[in-house]
């Protein structure tokens, strides 16, 4: 059963594997910097009662919460949250400024901080998650592909 995807498809499929497979290494490098892996355990604790109340407003959710505070002898690790939970953590636990139109909107070309990177990523996410198509036309899916890959490589 051959079947050939059209121009948009194929957009929507390559965009969907750079914010899924590459964008998160991005993010996770970044996190990495703001919280040592080593003391992550540590960091997370100290920071107990503002991830509650994060919690509390449903910001972060239960399984969200396990990966952040698993059960003993385990501790938590980067590799296993997903990008919008190293966004919520890095927007609400360090001193990054937010990009000019704060991380929700799409910031600026002329913006190339770690956090225009980071509402980038997230703009994308989001617009690929309420596409109900999964069609990406090609001068949207150019735009995109060109903020994210530079996200990605810097």
């Amino acid at each position: 059963m051959a079947s050939s995807l059209s121009q948009e498809e194929e957009n929507y499929v390559r965009m969907s594997l750079l914010l899924t497979g590459i964008s998160p290494r991005a993010a996770r490098a970044l996190f990495d910097q703001e919280f040592a892996p080593s003391c992550l355990d540590s960091s997370l604790k100290k920071e107990f009662n503002k991830l509650k109340d994060l919690q509390k407003k449903r910001v972060i959710n239960q399984s969200q919460w396990n990966l952040l505070f698993p059960r003993f002898p385990d501790v938590p690790d980067s590799k296993s949250f997903d990008v919008t939970l190293i966004i919520t953590l890095l927007r609400n636990l360090t001193t990054l400024t937010p990009p000019c139109s704060g991380f929700d909107q799409l910031p600026s070309d002329n913006e190339n901080t770690p956090s225009s990177d980071l509402a980038r990523i997230k703009y994308y996410r989001n617009f690929l998650a309420h596409l109900d198509e999964g069609k990406v036309d090609s001068t949207t899916f150019t735009t995109a592909w060109d903020n994210v890959t530079s996200v990605s490589s810097s």
